[in-house]
């Protein structure tokens, strides 16, 4: 089964004591700069608010010690699933749906 995705919601940023609010099951998330919308990150996972918790950016954890200014400001909503392939399922759906209206917009 697959629920409604959720509103978007600010990304924490280091410093500032914010909690991910996320569930703990299986499900998809999408992370998007705030200011232009563009996708930064987009998975089917087996546990959303653990995989939204240890985002990488570059090489090093997104709450690793780094220069809060050189942080993108972000934004993220997560859809919560029964199963990991229930998730993996919509995720390709919403790919190709991506795909297909991209395609067709050129």
């Amino acid at each position: 089964m697959i629920s409604k995705w959720s509103e978007w919601k600010r990304y924490p940023r280091p410093g500032r004591g914010d909690n991910i609010e996320a569930p703990i099951t299986p499900g998809i998330y999408e992370v998007r700069i705030a200011g232009s919308g563009a996708l930064h990150s987009f998975e089917a996972v087996d546990n959303v608010a653990q995989a939204l918790a240890q985002l990488q950016v570059g090489s090093r954890s997104w709450f690793g010690r780094r220069d809060p200014a050189s942080l993108p400001d972000l934004e993220y909503r997560t859809c919560a699933t029964s199963t990991r392939a229930d998730a993996k399922t919509a995720a390709e759906r919403m790919i190709g749906r991506r795909d297909t209206y991209m395609s067709g917009a050129a």
